[in-house]
């Protein structure tokens, strides 16, 4: 019991990363219209300001890899926190759309390092049988992150014209308590450790998650995994792109792209002008906005449930199609003259529903496991550095998209990526539920 209890501590003191993910990704939301009216933006400019973070997102998460290499999955942790705190304070604070930009920028490091690190670290400290389940937890997380920003801008509204302010200020509270998590109780991945030569730490850290089973069970074949790797030759960038490593990492990559380029975090950060399309008023919007939230929370806690029972593949497929309909039915709603309110707010629902039971946590566990440790970290912040372009792509446009061809134009953009989404994990996706790293890897033929 003491040895799930700590495995239990340490999962949620790393998916406190994720809590302020969501809460940098949608706080913005709510403060869409006061942004727009305090520095003149225009509809490209507003596209910026809330893109930009994702090009942060998109650097941190590119050099992450590497660095979580080299001083270990817990100082990179330590460094997002303080990132954390500087950039909500800086946007909380600043007095030009320039100088918020480069602080959303800021941000998007601290995200974009944390999308790396987070699933990387969960996989390498959780038993086989929970690892899904546990990695799915960095995105119930990022829900979580996303319902509370939604609150708290809802709550803030009536502060007046500078309330947006406070909204971009709140990531900073809970950053604080991240660090001094971090500092109290926190051990370095044993994965990392064991390629380090601390085997003695290695095993300490693996007692107290597991016990004696999982140090007898995981130890030995970790050892073994990362010997052979390390008498292959340091490995070099193009390897990513070629042979059966490239072939992976191509799989990773493109399920980490259609994450993204399938709406989801358009659809978050512009919930609120969505509803205000669809004849809501403002504060009705962000009612609401939050409603999605809490929706999007709720369906991740189905994931967790499913995602070692029913497996990766048979989530993400079942995932791709409700997207399917729900989207197809918002493009038909809004390109009727008038919007039936209920049915768009339904239609989002179901849309984020399936999302957020399938591709949201799955394709974090997916790009966690599949690589080899010897890869892993530069694999990894690869795939997370294309989903952040993405997003970026996605996040940018999406209101471009709106101003000038419609919504139902945008929906049908995303319904296209969708049955995309669908035809490539009915193809390529391997199924992963309840094997070791290690067992992973031996089947895909890279050890």
């Amino acid at each position: 019991m003491k040895s799930n209890k700590y495995l239990y501590w340490t999962t949620f003191v790393a998916i406190n990363g994720g809590l302020l993910f969501g809460l940098n990704m949608a706080g913005i939301s709510g403060a869409i219209d006061m942004l727009k009216g305090e520095f003149s933006l225009t509809d490209s400019g507003l596209g910026t300001v809330a893109a930009l973070l994702t090009i942060g997102c998109l650097i941190g998460a590119l050099f992450t890899g590497n660095f979580t290499e080299k001083y270990g999955r817990k100082k990179v942790m330590l460094a997002t926190a303080f990132l954390y705190i500087l950039s909500a304070l800086g946007c909380a604070f600043a007095g030009s759309s320039s100088v918020l930009i480069v602080f959303r920028v800021l941000s998007g490091l601290a995200v974009g390092a944390t999308s790396v690190v987070g699933p990387m670290y969960i996989s390498e400290i959780s038993p086989a049988h929970s690892r899904g389940r546990l990695v799915s937890m960095n995105q119930f997380a990022i829900t979580i992150g996303i319902v509370l920003a939604y609150v708290f801008d809802y709550l803030l509204l009536g502060l007046g014209q500078d309330s947006w302010r406070f909204m971009l200020a709140v990531p900073a509270l809970f950053s604080i308590l991240y660090l001094i998590f971090l500092l109290i109780s926190f051990p370095e991945s044993p994965r990392w450790l064991v390629s380090k030569d601390k085997k003695e730490e290695a095993a300490a850290v693996m007692l107290k998650i597991g016990g004696e089973k999982l140090v007898r069970s995981e130890l030995p074949q970790m050892e073994k995994v990362i010997s052979e790797e390390r008498g292959k030759k340091k490995m070099a960038l193009s390897e990513l792109f070629r042979g059966k490593t490239g072939k992976i990492v191509m799989i990773g990559t493109l399920i980490a792209a259609l994450q993204q380029i399938t709406g989801i975090n358009a659809v978050i950060m512009f919930a609120p002008e969505i509803f205000k399309a669809a004849g809501s008023a403002k504060g009705d919007s962000m009612m609401q906005a939050m409603i999605v939230g809490l929706v999007n929370f709720l369906m991740t806690i189905v994931a967790l449930w499913l995602v070692d029972k029913k497996g990766r593949k048979t989530l993400l497929l079942w995932g791709a199609a409700g997207m399917i309909f729900s989207l197809i039915y918002l493009s038909w709603e809004f390109a009727k003259p008038t919007q039936y309110g209920v049915g768009v707010l339904a239609a989002l629902l179901v849309y984020i529903s399936f999302f957020a039971a399938s591709f949201a946590p799955v394709m974090w566990v997916i790009i966690s496991e599949i690589y080899p440790n010897r890869i892993k970290g530069v694999a990894m912040s690869f795939s997370t550095a294309i989903s952040w372009l993405c997003t970026f792509l996605t996040v940018y446009f999406a209101p471009v998209i709106q101003g000038s061809l419609g919504l139902e134009y945008l929906f049908v953009i995303f319904g296209g990526f969708s049955i995309i989404a669908f035809v490539f994990v009915k193809i390529w996706i391997p199924e992963t539920k309840g094997k070791s790293l290690e067992q992973i890897e031996n089947e895909l033929g890279l050890i």
